[in-house]
C-alpha cells in the first residue's frame, strides 16, 4: 500500500539510484536561436547552427537551443506518495540545484506524465521514462521559445514544431537526434512571407525544396549545404525574370534557359519576351547559347561574361543572317575597299533600294541623298554608310532606346517608341543646332512625304530605321562642304558625326524639360495644352521665332521685376552658341522643344521667387533663435548636429547592429537619407511651381488674351459695317 511522506533523498556519485535519478539539464547558449541536440555530458562549447542564403539573399540564422549533457542530481525534498522505500504515483521533488518535478514516479523514477523545471527557466512538459524525457513533450525556454512533438531520450526525436520567441523563426518537420533532418516547414518571419518546405539534412537545406525570400523570388528545385545546387527553378517576382536549370553554390551554373518576363504597356514596341537558352558559367551567360530578342531576332553561337563573344550567327526579323566572328557583344565586319563588297550573310548582293546589310529596322532611307552620286557610285556610298552604322550599331540602338524613354515612367520592357519631341533634344544635347542649322530645318530636310503639320508635331514617332536615316542627312548638310574631298563623302559626313558630336554627348541631356527624368513624366502631362497654344500661334504666324515667343510673353502680361525681359532672353538663349549675339537668335524659327523648355525655365524663375521668400523668412526668424542660443534645446525647440547624430545612432542601435563598422555604415546612410530627403522636397517643390505657372498663370493669361482679341476682333467687324451702311 503506497503512503505519503515527505522525504530527503541525494543521488549517489556512481550513478546508482537512491530514490533519485540522473537528469539533463537544459541551459541556453545564446540569447538568439537556439537548438536542442542531445543529452550528453555537459560541454562549454557553443555550437549555432547559421545557414546562409547566398546570390542577392540575407544571411539567415536557424540556430536553436542546444541541450547540455546529464549531470547527476542530488534530491533536496520530496512530497508525494511513496511505496515499498521508493517513490511511486504522483509526487513533487526538489532538487539541490534548484530544479523542480512534478509529476508520476514509479519505482523511484520518473515515469509518467510530469513537469520539470530547471533553474535556468527551462521547463519540461511531457511523458517521462525511467528519469528520461521520452515520448511525446514541449520544451517551453524562458525567452518564450517552445518545442511540442517526439522526444527519445530527452533529445528531440521525430515529429515536431519549434518556435522561437526572438525572431520569429519556426519549424514543423521531422528531426533526428535534436537536428531539423528530414522533411520539414521553416518560416523565417512573423507574416510566414519567407519560407523553405522540403528536406533536410542536419539543420541544412538539402534535397529537394521550394524557398521563398522575403524579396518574393521563389526558388523551387535541388539544394546542397543550405544553397541552391543542382536542379532548379527561380522566379524573380519584382524583376520579372525566370531561371529554369542548372545550379551550382547558388548561382546558375550549367546548361539553363532565362526568360526576361515582359507585359506590353502604352508606348512600349514588343510583347514577347527575351530568352536566353545555353550554358551559364558562374552565374553568366558564358559559353554556347542561343539569344531569342522580343523584337523576333535572334543570336545563336558563343557568349562570354554575358556578352556575345567568339563565331556566332545573327539573324535578323526579316529572314537576313549575318554570320561570323562577334566580339564583345559587337559584330565583327570587314573593311569594304572600293568596289569590292563583302557578303558577311552568305548570300548574294540584294537588289533594288533595299539594304544590302541592315535588318529592316535599320534598313536606310537616302535616296535623296544617293540621287547627288553619280549612278556607278551609289551603291558602293550605300554600303560604306551602312558600315558606319554597323560599326556603332550597339550605342546607337543604346542611344535610341535612352532618348526614347524620356518623360516615361518606368516600363517592365522599356521599349518605347522615340517621338519627335525626343529626337530634338538629342540634335540639342549633340549640339547640331551649333552648325547653322535650326531644328525646323532639319525637320524640313527629313520630312518624305509628311505633310508640314505632321513635320512639326512633337507627337510623330521616329523608329530606329528613320532615325538612322535621319542622321545621314543631317551630317551631309553640315559638313559635306568640309568634306567634298573624300571618296565616300556620305559615310565620311555619317562617320564624323558619330565620333565628333553623336558617341560624345549623347545621354548627357540638357536644358530646362528632361534633365530631372521625374520631372519630366510630370512635365509631359501638360504637354497636350501646351501644344495646342503653340500651334494656335503657328497658324496666325505660321512659324514661331523666339521674337515671336519675346510678344506673346508681353502680351500676355506675364513679365515682371523677376521674370524681366533680360531673364527671359537669358533662357531663351540658354543653349545658343553666341548667347552675347541676341540679334542672330530672335530670329531663328523654334520648335515646340524650345517653345516647351522655355515655359518650363520661366517656371523656374517662379521657383526662385518662392526660395527667396522663403530665404527672407529664415532670416526674420534668425534673429530670434540667436538671441535665445543660451537656452537649453528643449526650451528652444532645436538641437545641435551632434545631438540629431546621437539620436539616430541610438535609433540603430536598437536595431542591434553587428558591429561598430556597421553603425558607423548606419551613420553615413541616415545623413544620405537626410541629403535624399532635401533633394525630393527640391523636386516637388519644382513640380508644384511648373504646375501653378501653367494652370494658374500662364494657360488662364493665354485665355483671357484670347478671349480680349476676339472680342476686339467682333468689334472691328462691327464697326466696319456700321461703317459701310
Amino acid at each position: 500500500m503506497k503512503e505519503v511522506k515527505r522525504n530527503t533523498t541525494t543521488l549517489k556519485s556512481n550513478g546508482s539510484q537512491d530514490n533519485g535519478e540522473a537528469y539533463g539539464i537544459e541551459r541556453p547558449h545564446l540569447a538568439e536561436d537556439r537548438e536542442i541536440t542531445k543529452l550528453a555530458r555537459w560541454s562549454g562549447n557553443l555550437n549555432l547552427a547559421h545557414v546562409h542564403e547566398t546570390n542577392l539573399e540575407q544571411p539567415e540564422v536557424d540556430g536553436t537551443y542546444e541541450l547540455p549533457a546529464l549531470v547527476f542530481l542530488s534530491i533536496k525534498r520530496y512530497e508525494g506518495e511513496t511505496c515499498g522505500g521508493q517513490f511511486d504515483g504522483e509526487g513533487v521533488a526538489s532538487f539541490e540545484e534548484g530544479h523542480t518535478y512534478k509529476g508520476i514516479f514509479s519505482k523511484g523514477l520518473m515515469d509518467g506524465f510530469g513537469v520539470i523545471t530547471l533553474a535556468t527557466g527551462l521547463k519540461y512538459e511531457g511523458e517521462f521514462v525511467s528519469n528520461m524525457p521520452m515520448g511525446r513533450g514541449t520544451y517551453t525556454w524562458p525567452d518564450g521559445s517552445t518545442y511540442t512533438g517526439e522526444v527519445y531520450n530527452g533529445v528531440r526525436h521525430g515529429m515536431g514544431t519549434y518556435k522561437c520567441a526572438k525572431n520569429s523563426l519556426s519549424y514543423t518537420g521531422q528531426w533526428d537526434k535534436g537536428k531539423w533532418h528530414g522533411k520539414g516547414t521553416a518560416y523565417y518571419n512573423e507574416d510566414k512571407t519567407s519560407w523553405y518546405i522540403g528536406d533536410w539534412v542536419m539543420n541544412n537545406r538539402e534535397g529537394w525544396g521550394e524557398r521563398c525570400y522575403p524579396s518574393g523570388n521563389i526558388y523551387s528545385g535541388e539544394w546542397k549545404n543550405n544553397t541552391r545546387h543542382g536542379e532548379g527553378a527561380m522566379r524573380w517576382q519584382r524583376m520579372e525574370q525566370q531561371y529554369v536549370g542548372k545550379w551550382q553554390d547558388g548561382v546558375q551554373h550549367g546548361r539553363g534557359t532565362h526568360v526576361w518576363i515582359s507585359v506590353r504597356t502604352d508606348g512600349s514596341q514588343y510583347s514577347q519576351n527575351n530568352q536566353y537558352k545555353g550554358d551559364f558559367f558562374q552565374g553568366q551567360r558564358h559559353g554556347e547559347g542561343t539569344f531569342h530578342y522580343a523584337g523576333g531576332s535572334v543570336y545563336k553561337g558563343g557568349w562570354k561574361n554575358n556578352k556575345k563573344h567568339g563565331q556566332g550567327k545573327f539573324t535578323f526579323q526579316d529572314g537576313r543572317v549575318f554570320e561570323g566572328e562577334f566580339v564583345d557583344d559587337q559584330m565583327k565586319i570587314p573593311n569594304l575597299n572600293g568596289n569590292r563588297a563583302p557578303t558577311p550573310f552568305g548570300g548574294s548582293p540584294l537588289s533594288g533600294g533595299d539594304s544590302f546589310k541592315l535588318g529592316p529596322d535599320m534598313a536606310l532611307s537616302i535616296e535623296c541623298l544617293l540621287e547627288k552620286i553619280p549612278k556607278e557610285k551609289r551603291d558602293t556610298e550605300r554600303k560604306q554608310v551602312e558600315f558606319v552604322l554597323l560599326q556603332q550599331v550597339m550605342e546607337l540602338r543604346s542611344i535610341y532606346s535612352f532618348y526614347s524613354r524620356l518623360g516615361h515612367s518606368h516600363s517592365p520592357d522599356n521599349t518605347f517608341l522615340l517621338s519627335r519631341l525626343q529626337f530634338w533634344r538629342l540634335l540639342k544635347d549633340c549640339n547640331i543646332h551649333h552648325h547653322g542649322v535650326t531644328l525646323t530645318q532639319i525637320d524640313h530636310f527629313i520630312r518624305e512625304e509628311a505633310g508640314l503639320a505632321e513635320i512639326h508635331s512633337p507627337f510623330t514617332p521616329i523608329l530606329h530605321h528613320k532615325l538612322l536615316s535621319s542622321l545621314v542627312i543631317v551630317a551631309h548638310r553640315i559638313y559635306s562642304k568640309d568634306m567634298m574631298s573624300q571618296n565616300n563623302l556620305l559615310s565620311a559626313c555619317l562617320s564624323k558625326l558619330i565620333t565628333d558630336a553623336i558617341l560624345p554627348n549623347a545621354k548627357e541631356v540638357k536644358g530646362f524639360l528632361f534633365k530631372q527624368p521625374d520631372f519630366a513624366v510630370v512635365a509631359m502631362k501638360h504637354m497636350k495644352q501646351c501644344w495646342e497654344v503653340y500651334e494656335a500661334f503657328c497658324r496666325v504666324n505660321v512659324t514661331m521665332t523666339y521674337r515671336h515667343l519675346l510678344w506673346m510673353f508681353k502680351d500676355l502680361r506675364l513679365l515682371d521685376h523677376k521674370l524681366t525681359t533680360a531673364r527671359l532672353l537669358e533662357i531663351i538663349t540658354a543653349e545658343s552658341q553666341d548667347r552675347n549675339n541676341l540679334s542672330s537668335s530672335l530670329d531663328l524659327e523654334i520648335t515646340f522643344l524650345e517653345f516647351f523648355e522655355v515655359l518650363a525655365g520661366c517656371a523656374e524663375v517662379k521657383l526662385q521667387q518662392v526660395s527667396d521668400v522663403l530665404e527672407e523668412d529664415r532670416a526674420l526668424l534668425r534673429p530670434d533663435s540667436q538671441a535665445r542660443s543660451d537656452l537649453p534645446a528643449m526650451e528652444t525647440g532645436s538641437s545641435t548636429g551632434q545631438e540629431v547624430e546621437s539620436q539616430h545612432v541610438r535609433t540603430e542601435d536598437h536595431k542591434m547592429p553587428d558591429s561598430t563598422e556597421d553603425t558607423v555604415e548606419n551613420r553615413h546612410k541616415g545623413k544620405e537619407v537626410q541629403t535624399s530627403d532635401v533633394k525630393d522636397h527640391k523636386l516637388n517643390l519644382r513640380i508644384q511651381t511648373f504646375h501653378q505657372f501653367l494652370n494658374r498663370t500662364f494657360f488662364p493669361a493665354y485665355e483671357h488674351h484670347q478671349l480680349v482679341t476676339r472680342e476686339m476682333e467682333t468689334f472691328a467687324q462691327e464697326a466696319q459695317r456700321r461703317k459701310e451702311a
